[in-house]
């Protein structure tokens, strides 16, 4: 069985509560065998971490706060972002970042937000996954001030240039290939194929962003296998290869 790891999924949203643990179980079946389940906001905490607790050695929760959940009332989001923290339990902080997609409006309130959860990794020691929508040179901007920090991470949902990818993972972060570079007209492909394995992690963002041929409805974990066959044509290296170089990546990152 090839060992497989999502290292970004919503599991524990509403679109899986009458099927949950059979999501799970297909995952199990198709080699997935670890769940990264990243958080949103004080909103999501609870059905995370049940998910967590009822999948040991399975699921493994992040915390966080998603920059399309910052607005002027940042301060007590926050607050319970730091308040989870401190009681342990968690591989890492996310999902974080900036989003200029939704919200353009918030955008400082989104920068003083990414800024203290980047903080908030450091003092803990954990790995960040960073959500960047329209907004890399405002991520990029944030990232240079904290060069040589040791700051380490995803940047999740990968779009950007082949440039850009080569200047995020010299700064060591890795890249988080979904069911985009399933797409027709997907620039991953141009991206891939100039960057190392060792750089890369696989990830399925469900319920969002789901692979061909499923493109248009749930996406689950055990849809990992056709991203990493994705990987697999662009790179031409066998799907063992590809899997057993991101698990490791992942495994490293996450201290698994």
């Amino acid at each position: 069985m090839i060992d497989f790891i999502d290292t970004h999924s919503h599991l524990y949203l509403p679109e899986f509560d009458a099927d949950r643990a059979e999501v799970v179980e297909r995952a199990l079946h198709y080699g997935v065998g670890k769940i990264i389940l990243p958080n949103i906001d004080s909103s999501s905490i609870a059905a995370m971490n049940s998910m967590a607790s009822s999948f040991p050695g399975v699921c493994y929760p992040l915390m966080g706060l998603h920059p399309t959940s910052v607005n002027a009332q940042y301060e007590t989001a926050m607050a319970a972002i730091e308040n989870e923290m401190q009681k342990g339990g968690y591989v890492g902080i996310g999902e974080i970042g900036i989003d200029l997609y939704w919200d353009k409006e918030h955008l400082r309130e989104q920068q003083l937000v990414f800024t203290r959860q980047l903080d908030l990794s450091l003092d803990h020691g954990l790995p960040v996954v960073i959500h960047a929508r329209e907004s890399f040179p405002e991520i990029m901007e944030i990232l240079e001030s904290y060069k040589n920090k040791g700051l380490k991470g995803i940047f999740h949902a990968y779009t950007g240039s082949p440039e850009l990818a080569k200047k995020i993972t010299g700064m060591g972060f890795k890249l988080g290939i979904g069911g985009i570079v399933t797409y027709k007209n997907s620039t991953l492909p141009a991206v891939i194929k100039t960057i190392a394995l060792e750089h890369l992690v696989l990830e399925t963002d469900s319920p969002y962003l789901t692979p061909v041929p499923f493109r248009g409805k749930r996406n689950e974990s055990s849809y990992i296998p056709y991203i990493a066959r994705a990987i697999e044509q662009i790179k031409n290296v066998p799907l063992e290869e590809v899997a057993r170089v991101t698990t490791t990546n992942a495994l490293e990152l996450f201290s698994l």
